[in-house]
């Protein structure tokens, strides 16, 4: 039976078992954990539980950056694929697949299709990048094609090409970061496309928050479903994850596929946050041959819930994001994540596109500004707009950040930058940034 579908004691186990061959591979095969093991003193036979892990210690970003190559457990010429981490915290580590692994890659993405309802037949547009040494693409296309769906493989950005293609080939499915469904609307709309009646039913969206902590859409995902009534689907992932986060048709949290990753959340203390609580993800791969990691401190902040699923699953559900830990901002005596900033942006109907920039002021301490651009009608006043922005930012953050507004292209050129992976809605340029 699918261990998915078993009993929450019996998906322990199954991780337990899992936990124990993944370590002696640890041990075996890898240069940076073999060193680990060594001089902490850790005798991996008695590591039997989850919760034994907590006895080993985090492998960090900078670890990984700085150890590269001891990362790597395989001979080099197992190695065929190469790409690099986002660098969406930090500069970018290379990160190296054997054929196995991108058979394993193959897998996840074949049962997170499945979990989110995608079937053998559908037609599944891809509008992000294969190339620029990214992994996410490569695995949307490894992991169709294993479903038995069909996959168009278009690329990020060009509107105009997508909407060619939607016109042309009449996918039901796209897969995009949910931001870029505006654009699309926005070029329809310009360009007298009905794209209310088009081929397209879903998205499957990637790379920035759909829903709130309740689960319910948040500004962005509700301004996309007012304009455009197609079913909306939220994953989260990563490279050095090795997995995907899924939503289910009922959208309450990406589900934990327990064969491919164990998941830990911890608190500043390093400690693992009791049930409910919100923590640090740190997760241990499974299963993957060329550089699997152990303790993997993520730097994204979320919470777990484990109450069974009306799928039928009963595996862990993971929350929407709740900000990254590395992005934190203390701004005038309030603690801010980036998604409370864009959520205010998000809702003033005026803004065509926007651009939040963190900074360190003359004392040290966290500065935001944001630039915005305008819809056609509101350029006359940016003065009072302004104003009217910081407003909003008052009633609901407490605080304001600075506002300037910038041509409308100008702003899209820096923020849908084609050297980009997403939409660059971040900038950090702080002093003082956290590991």
């Amino acid at each position: 039976m699918d261990i998915k579908y078993t009993s929450t004691q019996e998906i322990r186990l199954f991780q337990e078992h899992l936990l124990r061959k993944e370590l002696s591979y640890f041990n075996d095969r890898s240069p940076f954990y073999k060193r680990m093991f060594r001089r902490e003193g850790i005798d991996i036979r008695k590591i039997r539980t989850l919760e034994d892990l907590q006895h080993v210690p985090f492998t960090k970003k900078s670890d990984l950056q700085q150890c590269n190559q001891d990362f790597i457990c395989v001979p080099k010429e197992q190695l065929i694929d190469y790409v690099t981490t986002s660098g969406t915290l930090s500069d970018p580590a290379t990160y190296a697949f054997t054929d196995r692994d991108l058979d394993r890659l193959a897998y996840n993405e074949k049962v997170s299709f499945e979990c989110a309802g995608t079937k053998p037949g559908d037609l599944i547009q891809l509008m992000t990048t294969m190339d620029k040494r990214f992994v996410a693409g490569l695995a949307y296309f490894l992991g169709i094609r294993r479903l038995g769906a069909g996959i168009i493989r278009v690329g990020n950005g060009i509107p105009e090409l997508q909407w060619d293609t939607i016109l042309r080939m009449r996918p039901d499915t796209i897969i995009c970061v949910p931001s870029f469904i505006l654009r699309l609307i926005e070029y329809a709309q310009d360009n007298g496309i009905d794209y209310r009646n088009s081929s397209v039913k879903k998205a499957v969206c990637i790379g920035e928050n759909l829903r709130n902590q309740d689960f319910s859409l948040n500004i962005l995902g509700k301004h996309i479903r007012e304009k455009w009534d197609i079913t909306l689907v939220s994953t989260y992932a990563s490279t050095e994850l090795g997995a995907t986060f899924c939503e289910c048709t009922y959208g309450k949290g990406g589900h934990h596929l327990p064969e491919l990753v164990i998941c830990e959340l911890v608190d500043d203390n390093d400690r693992v946050v009791p049930p409910g609580e919100a923590g640090e993800l740190v997760i241990t791969n499974l299963g993957l041959e060329g550089m699997p990691l152990l303790r993997f401190r993520t730097g994204d902040l979320a919470r777990f819930h484990y109450e069974p699923c009306e799928c039928g699953r009963k595996t862990m559900r993971i929350s929407p994001l709740l900000g990254r830990k590395n992005q934190m901002i203390k701004f005038k005596g309030t603690t801010l994540y980036p998604p409370s900033l864009f959520d205010v942006l998000e809702d003033i109907p005026y803004i065509s596109c926007y651009q939040v920039i963190l900074g360190s002021n003359r004392i040290g301490t966290d500065d935001v500004q944001v630039k915005i651009s305008l819809k056609e009608g509101h350029g006359d006043i940016p003065g009072d707009i302004c104003k009217a922005v910081k407003d909003k930012f008052r009633a609901k953050v407490r605080v304001a950040p600075g506002v300037e507004v910038v041509p409308d292209a100008e702003l899209k050129a820096g923020v849908y930058n084609e050297k980009a992976r997403k939409a660059v809605k971040l900038v950090d340029q702080r002093d003082h940034v956290q590991e």
